[in-house]
């Protein structure tokens, strides 16, 4: 009870910023003894702090509290296909360090790499390794729960990625399905705030999404498969999929395959960029507004599947060429949703985009530890990933 009692006292001060003893007994509500004497531990343990004053109707100022910024550190990692991206943050979500390192997808040289990085960070930040409360790693794949995993798309394999970390440091390893830390990014900080049933979408080179149920936990399936929205079938015997099946949906609205065709229209050589050049022309020739309304067709219709399989209130579209592509595209994205979705589900769903950057497969990954420890009234938990959500919600504040 006192473990639960202090899990969600810290809860609220995490997600609700400055707030008084007297607001978290309305909040939580816990007897105003028991707030005063939990408070007091964690004041006495350095979680907690005193922050300020704020005036009362009448009577004396009370005292404002929050989690204490630098109580620890957490580190959060976004692993791409070509790159891993590294960032630390206070338990107030401030970067203080970033670092980006490029790698050949080989499980060992990631694996080499994201150490790396860990490494550099701390040195950035000039923290030291014992005050850093855990490490989060979000990578394309199925994540099982013991931290392996498997990427057809990539050629991975089983890969015992946790076990290949663990053994390169002494700070706690998380790792999980990057689409489900960007879904966790967006929904303790940016779009998803206050949905209780949400869909956050990721298009890169990869597609995925996470899938929220009743504002609490995602929808993992009976081994943590579940999400892997990019592998439906859109086009039955399609065209081929990264991961070897057919007419994926991946297969149409992934980045490079969105890049080839437009190569294939324009007479331009395929790049990595081509994608994010044709989106900033301000005037677009006809070939490459066919080839993105096509692909705008192509990712309503896979929408619509979430809204009728899922009715979620809320569609979040993310990731480096979903978010670009929406910002453009959003009014044809929803209208092939409409067209392909059930009248009623949709009318009660919203697309909309998100709102955090880049970094947000890394911002999420970092919260991990910062899961644990609020489901761990702050004591030591686990390294089993903990997703999960709060009604009360605020935004990081970033440098």
């Amino acid at each position: 009870m006192r473990r639960a009692n202090r899990s969600s006292l810290l809860t609220d001060l995490f997600h609700g910023g400055l707030q008084s003893r007297q607001q978290l007994a309305a909040s939580t509500a816990l007897s105003q003894a028991s707030v005063s004497n939990l408070i007091g531990e964690m004041i006495e343990e350095g979680l907690v702090e005193e922050a300020g004053l704020v005036g009362s109707d009448g009577g004396r100022p009370r005292v404002l509290l929050r989690v204490r910024p630098s109580f620890r550190y957490v580190v959060g990692a976004d692993v791409g296909e070509t790159r891993v991206l590294v960032e630390l943050y206070d338990l107030h979500m401030s970067r203080l360090a970033a670092v980006t390192l490029e790698h050949d997808d080989q499980p060992e040289q990631v694996a080499g790499r994201v150490l790396t990085g860990l490494r550099e960070v701390i040195g950035q930040a000039g923290v030291a390794p014992a005050d850093v409360l855990g490490f989060g790693v979000g990578v394309p794949g199925v994540v099982d729960r013991d931290g392996v995993v498997d990427s057809q798309s990539t050629g991975w394999d089983s890969v015992p990625l946790r076990e290949m970390l663990r053994a390169g440091t002494e700070v706690p390893i998380f790792v999980e399905n990057g689409a489900k830390t960007h879904g966790q990014a967006e929904m303790w900080f940016g779009a998803g705030r206050g949905a209780r049933h949400a869909v956050i979408v990721m298009i890169g080179t990869g597609v995925g999404a996470a899938v929220v149920m009743d504002g609490r936990s995602y929808y993992r399936g009976a081994n943590s498969n579940a999400g892997e929205w990019g592998h439906t079938t859109l086009i039955y015997d399609g065209d081929e999929c990264r991961c070897g099946a057919r007419g994926c949906l991946e297969a149409y609205i992934g980045a490079e395959r969105i890049g080839r065709r437009l190569a294939a229209a324009t007479g331009e050589a395929y790049g990595e960029t081509l994608v994010h050049r044709c989106l900033e022309l301000e005037a677009m020739p006809e070939p490459v507004r066919r080839v993105f309304e096509q692909t705008a067709g192509y990712l309503g219709a896979g929408l619509a599947d979430l809204i009728n399989l899922f009715s979620p209130e809320r569609i979040v579209l993310g990731g480096d060429t979903g978010s670009v592509f929406g910002a453009r595209f959003l009014p044809e994205i929803r209208e092939a949703a409409a067209r392909h979705a059930l009248r009623r589900p949709y009318a009660q769903t919203s697309i909309t985009l998100c709102e955090l950057g880049t970094d947000a497969v890394a911002m999420g990954a970092a919260t991990l530890p910062i899961a644990q420890l609020l489901a761990e009234g702050g004591l030591p938990g686990t390294t089993e990933p903990v997703l999960a959500f709060t009604p009360r919600q605020r935004r990081p504040a970033r440098r």
